[in-house]
């Protein structure tokens, strides 16, 4: 995983924001160069996420800290696994710990809750990929953390591709024009998808030459439907109403891809611990 300069820009807001007036109980406790090691282990089962960022914490802080992970991004981890080893002053150790934490519970939530998803649809065709619905300034790593759990990433920002939605097709007049509007000024490496919610507009969408429709908010029967209607002359992706409880009956209704913008903002933080074990 590459450290962006906007991650460690990240990283350093969330320090402030938890030391901006310094620890006040390490230093009423920890004096001199007293140095520990610790250990972070994982609580319960989950798929490991975030371990370059959880590191980068303490390295931001400028101190002499030092990992040793027993395990990897993409890893799955059973509950009560040590994860890795920390060493360094006990200072940093304990102002870093909580901020540490937060970035590596939520990357690990996340794909957790991916893998599980990917393992639902697991034997179908279908691929499972996020959305833009992620935390306002944590889009890299939570795209991130999906790609650890399995899943593929959609559009990254809104200059990735061209996805015309209901609102831009209303705006633009139509299918049709919002399309061809498209089509003129895209680049034309770029593959037009169409956000359609019935047959009427699937059959319009793909007049225009869409190359990817978006059924939104459809049944499973009305997806399979839909699929035999498209027949092969646009990827499908289902997108919606969809949960962990249903997935594979959106899979098995024949879709490309399953868009669950739940992978970032449904994802709960997984319990991670870090306790030092020896001064």
């Amino acid at each position: 995983m590459e450290l962006t300069a906007h991650t460690r820009a990240l990283i350093d807001l969330a320090l402030m924001e938890d030391m901006s007036g310094g620890d006040i109980t390490t230093r009423a406790t920890i004096t001199g160069d007293h140095r520990s090691r610790a250990v972070v282990t994982a609580k319960e089962d989950i798929v490991l996420a975030g371990i370059p960022v959880f590191q980068a914490v303490f390295d931001r802080l400028g101190e002499d800290v030092s990992f040793n992970a027993r395990h990897a991004d993409g890893d799955p981890i059973q509950g009560k696994t040590v994860i890795m080893d920390v060493e360094g002053p006990t200072a940093a150790l304990l102002s870093a710990e909580r901020t540490a934490l937060n970035f590596l519970m939520r990357l690990s939530g996340i794909a957790t809750l991916t893998r599980k998803c990917v393992d639902a649809v697991a034997g179908t065709e279908t691929s499972v990929v996020d959305t833009r619905k992620t935390t306002p300034g944590w889009r890299y790593l939570e795209k991130y953390a999906v790609r650890m759990g399995g899943g593929r990433n959609h559009r990254f920002s809104l200059s990735d591709g061209v996805l015309i939605k209901d609102n831009h097709i209303t705006a633009s007049g139509g299918i049709s024009e919002a399309v061809a509007g498209a089509k003129q000024s895209a680049p034309h490496t770029s593959r037009i998808e169409v956000e359609v919610s019935n047959a009427n507009q699937i059959t319009e969408a793909l007049d225009a030459g869409a190359d990817i429709l978006l059924l939104d908010n459809m049944t499973p029967a009305d997806i399979a439907d839909a699929v035999a209607l498209i027949g092969g002359r646009a990827l499908v992706e289902a997108s919606g109403g969809i949960t962990f409880a249903n997935i594979r009956e959106y899979a098995e209704a024949g879709v490309d891809f399953i868009s669950l913008g739940a992978l970032t903002h449904g994802a709960r933080s997984v319990d991670i611990n870090m306790k030092i074990v020896a001064a």
